[in-house]
């Protein structure tokens, strides 16, 4: 092997919270550190595998929100690769651009800023030559291909390319600094280090095009395993790329079947059985889980009325497993025959009939809820939306589901009020 660098991008470090239902202490600890934590076990890895180089393409930072001690803290990361005898290359992307420290920080001379202007650093052992291009943002927002900025290829050398961009576009992302793969591919680089998008790809082709993804999920809507990639330049100027895994805890969702189940304490030991199958899947050292209840049952009614009693029995079931959590219940559950179009003497049930039937169904109620929720989505960050699907076909299946939804919960805290009357 002739040279090997760790690539990275997206560390966010110090991310505030996104997701408002983590009211558990001790997880919104865990996750406000994971990011951190993260860049120990990125920088752990560069050491044990006496890499050359680490690779940051952007985002180390969250915007104008970023503090002194978080940029020490970097620094401080940085430094234990300077005594190692590890370069690291890195770029600013668009939040670092909105970053009031960035510049202020003084990091280890081993450590390569790129700015504003294209540039190539040689790198490589003798006899080896390689090329690292880089170019930062120097403001948040780039309409532009950055690539047309970079300079020409490096004869007889192995070049990369660090680059942070949208690409074609991604949902959940911004368009920054577009270009695409076909681009690429006939830039003449062998490597394109790529960031901003926050799910991981890799293409292969004319050149090596990765986009290692985040490697710490934040929320929901960042689930899985998340990685870096290990890359090594063979003497042949072959390429090998391998992902590793550096997320602390994964984010994933669970559904749990509840057809058929008429007891609580069953329904209790299905989630049970469904958080202890995940969790084996996990290769992440913590699991949190966002749980989906589904199917026909008896107890319906019951779970939407005590769905908090539930929640803590579904945090006791994850405290059982170790190292796993539950972030939030979702209710998908409905109760037998309550489809039915056959008159009911049951005051409550035959509401709920009227409901679905006739205020939902009817357009102008739809289009007020409809225009909420976009009004909703407006106000919010474009890498939060996705909750509401990522197209017109899963926003109108989103709204769907909001609506009958949200008939039973109505439904089921007037059946609660009910009996506690008699």
């Amino acid at each position: 092997m002739a040279f090997r660098f760790v690539h990275t991008a997206d560390l966010h470090l110090d991310s505030p919270l996104r997701s408002l239902a983590m009211r558990n202490a001790d997880l919104a600890d865990l996750v406000s550190d994971a990011s951190r934590r993260a860049l120990i076990a990125i920088v752990d890895l560069c050491l044990e595998e006496q890499v050359d180089a680490l690779i940051i393409a952007g985002d180390l930072y969250d915007g104008d929100q970023t503090s002194m001690k978080t940029a020490r803290f970097l620094a401080s990361q940085l430094e234990r690769l300077h005594q190692a005898g590890i370069h690291t290359y890195l770029i600013r992307g668009n939040h670092d651009a909105l970053s009031k420290i960035t510049r202020e920080l003084v990091m280890p001379e081993s450590v390569k800023i790129f700015g504003g202007h294209a540039e190539i650093v040689e790198a490589g052992p003798p006899g080896f030559a390689v090329a690292i291009h880089g170019l930062s943002f120097a403001r948040p927002q780039a309409p532009e291909s950055l690539l047309p900025k970079y300079k020409p290829p490096v004869a007889d050398a192995v070049n990369i390319g660090i680059m942070h961009t949208s690409l074609a576009g991604s949902a959940g992302h911004d368009v920054y600094a577009p270009c695409s793969l076909t681009d690429l591919h006939a830039s003449g680089f062998d490597y394109w280090a790529l960031g901003h998008i926050h799910q991981r790809s890799h293409h292969s082709g004319r050149a090596t095009v990765v986009m290692p993804g985040i490697p710490q999920g934040r929320d929901i809507n960042e689930a899985g395993a998340k990685t870096v990639s290990l890359v090594t330049l063979g003497d042949d100027r072959s390429i090998f790329v391998e992902e590793r895994i550096t997320s602390l805890a994964q984010f994933e969702r669970i559904s749990v079947d509840l057809t058929g189940i008429t007891e609580w304490r069953t329904a209790v030991e299905a989630m049970h059985a469904a958080l202890a199958e995940k969790r084996g899947e996990v290769a992440s050292p913590h699991l949190i889980a966002r749980v989906k209840l589904e199917g026909i049952t008896s107890l319906s009614w019951q779970i939407r009325r005590d769905l908090d009693l539930l929640q803590v029995e579904a945090e006791e079931r994850a405290g059982r497993l170790g190292r796993t959590w539950v972030e939030k219940l979702e209710v998908s559950v409905t109760a037998p025959g309550s489809t039915s179009d056959r008159p009911t003497a049951d005051p409550v049930a035959e509401l709920t009939r009227l409901m679905q039937d006739d205020v939902i169904s009817r357009r102008g109620f739809r289009q007020e809820v409809e225009d909420m929720v976009r009004d909703l989505l407006g106000d919010l960050p474009a890498e939060t939306r996705t909750f509401a699907g990522r197209d017109e076909g899963a926003f109108e299946t989103f709204l769907d589901q909001l609506l009958a939804e949200g008939s039973e919960d109505i439904a089921a805290r007037m059946k609660a009020a009910e009996r506690e009357e008699r």
